[in-house]
């Protein structure tokens, strides 16, 4: 009975787990999508520099196919545990153990890799306003894009300061991009009249902070670290079932004691021909009372026939 209540209590712990993989998992590939959008922004920015650098280094093993692939595939492990749980299968729970720590070892990996700092300073954000030049230009027209959405999303404007733009083009004023209250030729009013509706705030600051790590790429390594805490909670539960299951069906199991066979008849003396009367029912070899009873009938039967004769 405690090893029954035992394998119920550790198949309830593993049915939890394995619905934290899947949420967990629907998480980490939401946030990795969610800093896609703001990284190929950057690395179209920073093309070709020490920042470009900086940003694969800190951000490629969060945004990597491995790690979509192995986020994708501990979605279906969870759902394969589940099953194995439920059907107390020791080949599904086997080959879901060894999975989870394949994917532990893949998780160790990309920690180790994105420990290290990326080494960028502040000095070098001057080199994006090599970048600058292109802008608005037919050619050009994904820089300017990405330029526009880069300073809207970041709320920016420049690399320092809004006059990067005055001076590195030919432009009179800023883009509209600039503008805290977006319209068509706010710039130029904001520029002429009342400064204070651009973004004061230069934009090389801005991803040299990205660089560094943002909320997202925290709560990424947040939910990793979750991740991996579980999964080593999920394979020392798994070891245990997979104990418990293979020794209870391994013991035999007990034998029923047989009760000691009843003989009910008991040998009849025969005399001159003559049957005599079988002992009381109930009667057995092994009841001295009873044949001590059942000797005496006899005897004295026999007695009362010789005296007759």
């Amino acid at each position: 009975m405690a090893r029954e209540d035992a394998v119920r209590c550790l198949r309830c712990l593993l049915y939890a787990l394995n619905l934290l993989f899947w949420l967990m998992s629907v998480c980490v590939l939401g946030v990795a999508a969610w800093i896609r959008d703001s990284l190929n922004t950057v690395l179209t920015l920073t093309a070709h520099t020490r920042l470009e650098e900086a940003a694969v280094l800190t951000y490629s093993p969060a945004v990597h196919p491995v790690f979509i692939a192995v986020c994708c595939l501990l979605f279906i492990v969870a759902m394969v545990g589940y099953c194995g749980t439920l059907r107390c299968d020791l080949l599904l729970l086997s080959w879901y153990f060894c999975s989870l720590l394949l994917i532990f070892c893949v998780e160790l990996a990309s920690a180790v890799w994105t420990y290290d700092q990326p080494p960028v300073q502040r000095s070098d954000m001057i080199s994006l306003k090599s970048r600058m030049p292109n802008f608005g230009l037919q050619r050009y027209q994904w820089l300017t894009h990405t330029w526009n959405s880069f300073q809207t999303e970041f709320k920016c404007c420049g690399v320092i300061y809004f006059t990067d733009w005055l001076e590195m083009t030919e432009m009179e004023f800023p883009p509209d991009s600039c503008c805290s209250n977006q319209y068509p030729g706010c710039a130029r009013q904001a520029h002429l009249h009342d400064l204070s509706d651009l973004h004061q705030e230069g934009c090389g600051p801005k991803i040299y902070s990205f660089i560094r790590g943002t909320k997202q790429l925290q709560v990424l390594r947040f939910l990793g670290v979750s991740i991996g805490v579980a999964q080593i909670l999920a394979m020392a539960l798994t070891l245990t079932l997979l104990w418990a299951l293979y020794y209870g069906r391994k013991a035999p199991e007990p034998d029923s004691v047989a009760p000691p066979p009843q003989d009910d008849t008991a040998p009849l003396t025969v005399t001159h021909g003559a049957s005599a009367e079988a002992p009381p029912s109930g009667c057995n070899r092994t009841n001295k009372a009873c044949n001590a009873g059942a000797h005496a009938k006899t005897t004295e039967l026999q007695f009362e026939m010789e005296r007759l004769s």
